[in-house]
């Protein structure tokens, strides 16, 4: 049986009766508790559907005769569980039904680890609309060079023959991947031929597959960056193959942890360490290369290294070391993530097996796009993009970082000197920023809590982006933060 109902709810679900609720029955200073299991056993027998919304705060309290607190902190301990969601005016609703096998009614739900948030919420505050959006991992999207890339299409589509609509290589366009070599040569000191570069659905395809090779050469497992991208972990995850989390410091992977752990593989963003924003060490660069040198391999992200601002550009560790990386990169942070469009560079004896997989997912990328791009990057508009964008992200970013500043000052911010995000961290109890992301989205600003991000406990902090929101915006949503972390003033 579906239990999820995923018929339109149009209606707001009403009053206590809705579960036959009676206080009466809660254990003594533990309501909240015992609210929360009631409504996770309904939402998991389907009683309470996806979609649907909860009375709010203070209807549910009235109805029950409780403080309108005791209902408030319930609805959050559903939140962190993953089974609803704040969607500002419209609501808390519904997001996710967990197993029938939850607690009973006078049993507390138990601990939720808040750096392993549901799908259903993850997804759910993906797709949330937001007026102030600071989601991490977007571009200056309205800057996207239309006028160029309406020229560079018509260019194509005049001289493309009708052979050139057919299946094309799997591993994509050869005009293409020549002019990712040559960008890569360019801007990431990376000496690659045409032939050895595999065009892909974005990093995140090129994750897919590497989970789906890389048993066959024994890596059963991939360690990973703790904190680290919670979307890159999931990705290698669904396909099949388990992670492992390392530790970050202020000098990067924590590589004789990893040494420790025993992992075969690990995944690094070393040019912009996400979401810390930190450079990998030089030290610590030739430690991993030792690492590699022993028989590791390395899984390079390298998500935004052409956004920096105030450092010299990182080199990549794949323009040094080549017999165990797989590198990969896309355009998703330099245009769009809607074109679906990156690249995997992986060893000789990797290549063929590799190309089989993407040809298995399917079949190829669209060569339109390919050719269009490889336009765009021969013509030197992209590079003229590039720039343009730079000088914008950085003006968002200062205005970020003033208003942090103003509003938050009592937190400490992170990776300013590139990217298109800043993390900041506080004091506070472990994964309580899931609250103040989860108060800041109820008024209309979308951000990311640091413990989504987490495996192990650590400092509170937030994620957020600023490439993509005006100076204004900015700083409207960093007043709104600063609020709800200081109600009523500092």
């Amino acid at each position: 049986m579906d239990r999820s109902n995923r018929e339109p709810v149009d209606r707001t679900i009403t009053g206590s009766e809705f579960l036959q609720l009676d206080v009466a029955e809660a254990p003594r200073g533990g309501v909240s508790a015992w609210l929360a299991a009631r409504v996770t056993d309904a939402i998991a027998s389907g009683a309470l559907p996806v979609g649907g919304r909860l009375p709010t705060s203070r209807d549910l309290a009235a109805e029950l005769g409780v403080s309108r607190g005791v209902v408030t902190e319930a609805y959050r301990r559903l939140a962190e569980g993953g089974h609803v969601v704040g969607r500002g005016r419209a609501g808390t609703v519904v997001a996710h039904a967990p197993p029938l096998t939850s607690p009973g009614p006078d049993t507390p739900p138990p601990p939720v680890r808040f750096a392993e948030p549901d799908l259903g919420v993850f997804g759910a505050l993906r797709a949330a609309e937001a007026p102030i959006d600071l989601t991490p991992g977007v571009p200056d999207l309205a800057a996207f060079p239309r006028s160029a890339w309406l020229r560079s299409e018509r260019a194509v589509l005049h001289d493309l023959p009708p052979g050139g609509l057919g299946y094309s290589d799997p591993a994509g366009v050869p005009v293409f991947r020549a002019a990712v070599a040559a960008w890569l040569a360019r801007y990431r000191g990376i000496t690659v031929a045409a032939e050895e570069i595999v065009v892909v659905a974005g990093v995140a395809q090129a994750l897919a597959i590497l989970a789906r090779v890389l048993p066959a050469i024994g890596v059963d497992r991939v360690a990973v960056e703790d904190p680290g991208s919670f979307g890159a972990r999931r990705q290698l995850e669904a396909w099949g193959m388990p992670t492992s989390p390392v530790p970050v410091d202020a000098l990067g992977l924590d590589v004789a942890a990893l040494a420790a752990d025993g992992a075969p593989a690990v995944l690094v963003t070393p040019a912009h360490q996400f979401p810390t924003g930190v450079l990998l060490d030089g030290t610590r660069r030739r430690d991993l290369a030792r690492w590699a040198d022993s028989g590791g391999w390395i899984l390079e992200d390298d998500y935004d290294a052409e956004h920096r601002y105030d450092r010299a550009p990182a080199t990549a560790l794949r323009a040094t070391m080549t017999d165990r990386i797989c590198y990969a990169g896309s355009l998703s942070k330099t245009l769009a993530p809607a074109l679906r469009v990156g690249w995997l560079v992986v060893p000789p004896r990797l290549r063929t097996t590799v190309v089989a997989a993407k040809r298995d997912l399917d079949l190829g990328n669209p060569t339109l796009p390919q050719l269009v791009l490889a336009r765009l990057m021969d013509s030197g508009d992209l590079e003229r993009h590039l720039r343009s964008v730079r000088s914008r992200h950085r003006r968002r970013r200062d205005a970020m970082v003033a208003a942090l500043r103003t509003h938050l000052p009592d937190a400490t911010i992170h990776g300013a000197a590139a990217g298109l995000h800043l993390t900041v961290t506080y004091d506070g109890d472990p994964g309580s920023d899931v609250e103040v992301a989860a108060a800041a989205l109820e008024r209309g600003v979308k951000l990311h809590p640091l413990s989504w991000h987490r495996s192990a406990d650590g400092a509170p902090g937030l994620v957020l982006g600023y490439a993509a929101a005006s100076p204004s915006q900015i700083v409207d949503g960093v007043a709104t933060v600063g609020d709800v972390r200081h109600p009523g003033g500092r």
